[in-house]
């Protein structure tokens, strides 16, 4: 399935882990992709990646005050479209995004199409609830039709008012299908739990080592990442739970040690795209609840969904997986399964070409 056209794609930043299922996108367009993203603030720490079939055009993003209060303005959005001249548009579904107004009217001035690609719209409350809602709509009303990471997001799209006949599901994905499943049976002297991710306050790494101190049988732990926390985590350990291993940060094939070494993928804070890497060395899973992703990802028969700051929930589900082996390698197996057959990036791009299509018909 291809898109017979030229496609142009808007996104504030271009990180590492996108530039994969950029090129497969790409690779789908009959025309070409150009790809036009700026760079991240410094403070944000997104590593940038490079493009090698999709053509990378740099926004410069001119990044307006902080918190709940951030903007971002993309310079030369307009002579990029010009220059580019697509058939279609896909741009962030985020009204933060100051020049994505300017450029659908550019597009729609032009009998093209605009598909805005989002998490969601969860449900609004509180003072001025029903103003917001509308003015939410407002914007979202200007797109052809949405993309959106998960079920939930489509959910929430619907109900906001957006026509469900015109929301995609393309389900957050950072790897392509696996292809062949690591094979496990009992544990080895100990099971082994493994943690990949940015050490950051939120990553919850804290509770993670609480909580193996907790456990009858003491699992070998693996930290794999760094970041502004990892002094206070190794003190930390130090204290309450001293075999932990702090491995540092791996990237790509660095990782594949780890992940064949684990019995169970651990993220007890929000975040996490390595889950999904997890899954496809047929590892099951205990994720925190976050944005609507881990919903269609992790399920009842291939892990655990807890809620953020509960850690009575992360020891009740980490003794639990532990607790019948037999059971975690069928869940492991069932991670696999869902990441060969249902969620990865060949899937994703599918949607995308999908939602092409149907807007371009």
């Amino acid at each position: 399935m291809n898109f017979k056209g030229k496609l142009a794609l808007q996104q504030r930043v271009l990180p590492t882990y996108r530039v994969p299922f950029f090129d497969l996108l790409a690779s789908h367009c009959e025309d070409g992709m150009s790809l036009f993203a700026g760079v991240a603030r410094p403070e944000e720490m997104i590593a940038g990646g490079t493009t090698h079939i999709a053509k990378h055009v740099e926004a410069e993003n001119i990044h307006l005050f902080n918190g709940a209060f951030y903007l971002c303005y993309q310079k030369g959005f307009i002579n990029w479209l010009e220059a580019w001249n697509p058939d279609a548009l896909i741009v962030e579904a985020n009204p933060r995004y100051l020049a994505t107004s300017s450029a659908v009217k550019w597009m729609h001035a032009r009998g093209r199409k605009v598909i805005g690609w989002g998490l969601g719209s969860p449900r609004l409350s509180g003072p001025g609830a029903g103003f917001r809602k509308m003015r939410r709509m407002q914007f979202l009303s200007r797109f052809d039709a949405l993309l959106t990471y998960s079920q939930r997001g489509a959910d929430e799209y619907a109900a906001l008012g957006f026509p469900r006949e015109k929301i995609f599901v393309a389900h957050n994905s950072v790897s392509a299908k696996p292809m062949f499943n690591v094979q496990r049976s009992t544990f080895n002297a100990q099971p082994t739990l493994l943690f990949v991710g940015r050490l950051q306050a939120r990553k919850r790494v804290d509770s993670l080592l609480r909580a193996c101190a907790e456990m009858e049988s003491k699992p070998r732990l693996l930290i794999v990442g760094d970041g502004p926390e990892r002094a206070a985590m190794e003190s930390l350990a130090k204290e309450i739970y001293p075999s932990a291993e702090f491995i540092g940060a791996k990237h790509g094939a660095e990782l594949k040690p780890y992940f064949e070494q684990a019995d169970l993928f651990v993220l007890p804070g929000t975040g996490g795209l390595a889950v999904q890497e997890a899954m496809s060395y047929g590892l099951p899973v205990i994720v925190a609840k976050g944005d609507g992703t881990q919903d269609d990802l992790v399920r009842e028969k291939n892990g655990w969904q807890i809620e953020p700051e509960n850690y009575d929930a992360l020891v009740a589900a980490m003794k639990n997986a532990l607790s019948d082996v037999a059971r975690l390698r069928e869940m492991g197996r069932e991670s696999f399964r869902i990441v060969s057959e249902e969620i990865n990036i060949e899937k994703m791009a599918e949607a995308f070409v999908k939602a092409l299509n149907y807007v371009n018909t």
